[in-house]
């Protein structure tokens, strides 16, 4: 069972936060999507595999400016960016 919440704030790590809207079930095969939209222009609207949506980061990436261990976490309200 995933632990992503529909209507709720995300953050990625490179920093920009998203909303996810849903998660559904491709028609053919099954496999658990996760539908998001951008929070800054153009508010675009995406699907990204569940998996990848949930997947690990390592925290040492030059542009892992959150320092955050998953592609997209949750977002607390604070914006965590890491001082180069």
């Amino acid at each position: 069972m995933t632990k992503i919440q529909p209507n709720r704030p995300y953050i990625h790590f490179k920093g920009n936060l998203y909303y996810v809207h849903n998660i559904v079930e491709h028609t053919e095969t099954g496999e658990l999507l996760v539908v998001y939209q951008c929070l800054y222009p153009p508010y675009g609207m995406y699907t990204r595999s569940l998996s990848m949506f949930e997947e690990d980061v390592d925290v040492e990436r030059e542009d892992n400016v959150t320092g955050q261990s998953k592609r997209f976490m949750l977002f607390d309200g604070k914006m965590n960016i890491k001082k180069k």
